[in-house]
């Protein structure tokens, strides 16, 4: 799991003046959570296994790079399981699908392997369980993702979207003694907050979750950045448009006091103009992101003097999922 008490900052002061201040504040932990880990290695472990080509519906993660590795090495890309020829194998991303999507594959008959990670299988349950109960279920999370598709399929009939603090004035229920808030696990701490914040002034006895639904690593980044923006003159977050918690990093960056921040899949995006009059850059990268592609950017920086690289750790991850059972080996 993950520390909640900083341990290193490792943040000094940037000497005064000159290329010699020139450094980078590099965020720990960045990158690579155990549930992306554990998704991208199902489909490499089910290719290994059975050959190519292996069928993963949507993007397994939301990274450009490591999609286009793994269909490299046989993955199928679709949109929807009718894409998928009858009896083949299929990965569920691990964003998680609805019960209608797993219906869908078992029509077909499908072989299915679900990659979906079990932090958002947590938050599928939840939604289970208090539709069984009858609550109004308002799910906070933004229109269209993947995620919260998944989330919604669970429970339809009980599910609200709130996409942000705004949408808050449009939210009716039945009984505002059993009204719950869930999340999508990969948003903005902060603005999940004000959100939260908003709902319980419309409905006071609103209940919060059993467990908090917004992912340990989702969290953990959005502190790192908090704790470097501040000395930043740009944050560069490594990821995907179609991140969500990457998109949120740079959110982050420039509401804790980053003075610009901009979001890259691969170091030769960097714009060199960014860099002008830049002593201190922060860098970090989306849970999705291989480590290979900030080492890219860390090289780049190199090259135009920011040679000094500084850790600044906020704490520690271990957490690490198992293989779905399809793919464990056997004892």
């Amino acid at each position: 799991m993950s520390s909640g008490v900083p341990l290193n900052l490792g943040i000094t002061r940037s000497p005064a003046g000159g290329a010699s201040g020139k450094r980078v504040l590099l965020a720990e932990p960045r990158g690579y959570c155990a549930g992306v880990d554990r998704a991208v290695e199902t489909v490499e472990k089910a290719l290994e296994k059975h050959g190519a080509p292996v069928y993963v519906r949507k993007e397994i993660v939301h990274n450009v790079h490591v999609v286009e590795t793994l269909k490299e090495r046989g993955a199928v890309f679709v949109n929807e399981t009718d894409e998928v020829p009858a009896g083949a194998l299929l990965v569920f991303s691990a964003h998680g699908v609805s019960p209608a999507v797993h219906a869908s594959a078992a029509e077909r008959e499908l072989r299915t392997i679900d990659a979906t990670c079990p932090l958002v299988t947590k938050v599928h349950q939840e939604a289970k369980r208090f539709a069984r109960d009858d609550y109004d279920i308002l799910l906070i999370g933004h229109e269209g993702h993947e995620e919260v598709e998944g989330t919604a399929g669970e429970a339809p009939d009980h599910v609200q979207l709130v996409d942000g603090p705004d949408a808050v004035d449009t939210v009716t229920v039945r009984d505002q003694s059993k009204v719950i808030w869930l999340s999508q696990t990969t948003l903005s701490v902060d603005e999940t907050m004000e959100t939260v914040k908003r709902l319980r002034e419309k409905f006071p006895t609103l209940q919060d979750p059993p467990s908090d639904d917004i992912c340990y690593a989702t969290q953990n980044r959005q502190v790192a950045v908090k704790a470097m923006a501040p000395e930043c003159d740009l944050v560069i977050v490594v990821g995907s448009k179609n991140s969500s918690n990457s998109v949120r990093l740079v959110e982050v960056a420039l509401g804790a006091g980053a003075r610009a921040s901009y979001l890259v899949d691969y170091a030769r995006e960097v714009q060199p103009e960014w860099l002008e009059g830049v002593e201190t850059v922060g860098l970090t990268s989306g849970a999705s992101v291989p480590e290979v592609l900030v080492r890219g950017v860390i090289e780049l920086l190199a090259e135009h003097g920011f040679g000094d690289v500084q850790p600044v750790t906020t704490a520690n991850e271990t957490l690490v999922f198992s293989l779905p059972r399809e793919l464990r080996a056997k004892r």
